[in-house]
């Protein structure tokens, strides 16, 4: 007997929340993996010299460009090009992901969503297992590299919530992966950060292995772990997607109706798609930079630790799940007027975070925390929810999807390069005060597109009545 649709949509979003706990349990520990790898080149105890060559290079870079910055005394201008190298470890990821997002939905629309997101769990639980035994740089770019180029699971579970859902429904069920980030931005840096500062457990196994491990090699396992326990869910009980047979409800309430937004006209829809896909890219370029760099702020202004920064990462995860439950859901109806308010607090929090080599300050850092909370509960969700609902089309929703998302990942992938550069050279107030008012004019771009879904909100109101 085949699993209801709600069956589906919480697996899938059960599965989720496990992936999306093991990406995120790695990124407060960033600044002090580079810094590791540093400190073993620099002794002599790694065979490769890429990152004390690669840093060489850039304090060399540095110092012709930008070299009023070396002679402040007010700046942490050497911890600057570790800011840098982070930036290229959270670019090379997302430029994976924008290479082959497209095709990962187009194979899904072709062979069907279950063998392709299997496929890419076997290249996560890969990426994995070279993250444990990385004790060189190289080694731990090569990670980042295979993680990259098979992480489908967020793109994949879009897809197949939008094949199991009614467009009366799934606003609200698409809704639910952005709950998962949420969710999984509260507790997994603190996982990584509580497993990172606890020695490696002397088990059989590990004892049987000759080979050096990283330093954060337990939190590597715990993310292993879970990885293992996704792909066995999604074996055993995730049913084939494509082409699911949905029965739409009878006698519909009129306010469940109205979550509908009808696009006719099919050059228009696909004028609609390809706007859509350049803000995603444009907010998430400008956003990820400030979001990635945000831990190398902490880290450079305040020396935060790996559970310092882990408890930043997850108030602002406690906040936008309390967001995505409450508030980010009532407002489904409206996911551009979402998306739209999103932005304009990305602008704020940006600039008061703008202020924090002037004024360091906790509470200056968390008032911008604040902000970016309110914009993970809203922005991509609301994106997602409208493309996710556009029905038609010469394209596989899966092939769609894809092209989305990778529209955003080429913002992904360029943002945090872009940001730890300006960071780099003008200083983390400029990088950050650009940022915000950069935001400020693409929400006042956005204008046009509420005004659009307001009416043809207001088309379907008349209709149903």
């Amino acid at each position: 007997m085949a699993p209801s649709s709600k069956a589906v949509v919480g697996l899938v979003f059960c599965c989720l929340v496990i992936d999306l706990l093991a990406f995120t349990i790695p990124l407060p520990l960033f600044p002090r993996i580079v810094e590791w790898y540093h400190i073993r080149e620099a002794t002599g105890s790694s065979d490769s010299n890429l990152l004390s060559w690669s840093l060489s290079s850039l304090h060399s870079l540095r110092s012709a460009v930008a070299s009023h910055t070396l002679a402040s005394p007010h700046l942490h201008v050497k911890k600057w090009d570790v800011v840098l190298l982070g930036g290229f470890l959270g670019s090379i990821f997302s430029f994976c992901q924008f290479m082959v997002s497209p095709w990962i939905g187009i194979l899904s629309d072709q062979y069907g969503r279950r063998p392709v997101l299997l496929a890419s769990m076997v290249g996560n639980l890969l990426s994995t297992v070279l993250w444990i035994q990385s004790t060189t740089f190289a080694s731990f770019l090569l990670a980042r590299l295979v993680g990259g180029l098979s992480e489908g699971n967020v793109q994949l579970s879009l897809a197949i919530i939008s094949d199991v859902t009614t467009p009366l429904n799934r606003s609200k069920s698409l809704a639910l992966v952005g709950l998962a980030f949420s969710l999984c931005f509260t507790f997994g840096p603190s996982i990584g950060a509580y497993f990172a500062s606890l020695p490696l457990p002397s088990t059989p196994l590990l004892l049987s292995t000759t080979r050096e491990l990283n330093i954060y090699a337990f939190p590597a396992l715990i993310a292993l772990g879970l990885l293992l326990v996704e792909t066995g869910a999604l074996w055993w009980l995730l049913p084939e997607t494509k082409g699911w047979k949905v029965e739409e409800v009878a006698g519909g309430k009129k306010e469940e109706a109205e979550e509908q937004v009808v696009v006719v006209d099919e050059v228009e829809r696909a004028k609609l798609l390809k706007r859509l896909g350049r803000l995603h890219g444009v907010f998430l370029f400008f956003f990820s930079g400030a979001e990635f760099t945000l831990t190398f702020l902490t880290y450079d202004l305040f020396g935060a630790t790996n559970a310092q920064n882990g408890r930043l990462l997850s108030f602002i995860g406690v906040l936008s799940s309390l967001l995505q439950g409450g508030y980010t859901r009532r407002a489904s109806s409206l996911p551009l007027l979402l998306a739209h308010r999103g932005i304009l607090a990305t602008s704020l929090g940006l600039l008061l975070l703008s202020a924090l080599p002037i004024y360091p300050s906790s509470y200056l850092l968390y008032a911008g925390a604040t902000c970016l909370a309110f914009t993970s509960a809203s922005v991509v969700t609301g994106l997602n929810a409208f493309v996710g609902g556009l029905e038609g089309g010469k394209e596989g929703r899966g092939e769609r999807m894809g092209r989305f998302r990778s529209r955003g990942q080429m913002g992904r992938a360029i943002g945090p390069l872009s940001a730890c550069a300006i960071y780099w050279v003008l200083g983390p107030s400029a990088c950050y005060a650009s940022a915000g008012l950069a935001l400020s004019a693409v929400a006042w771009s956005t204008r046009s597109l509420v005004e659009m879904e307001a009416k043809e909100k207001a088309l379907l109101k008349k209709k149903i009545a």
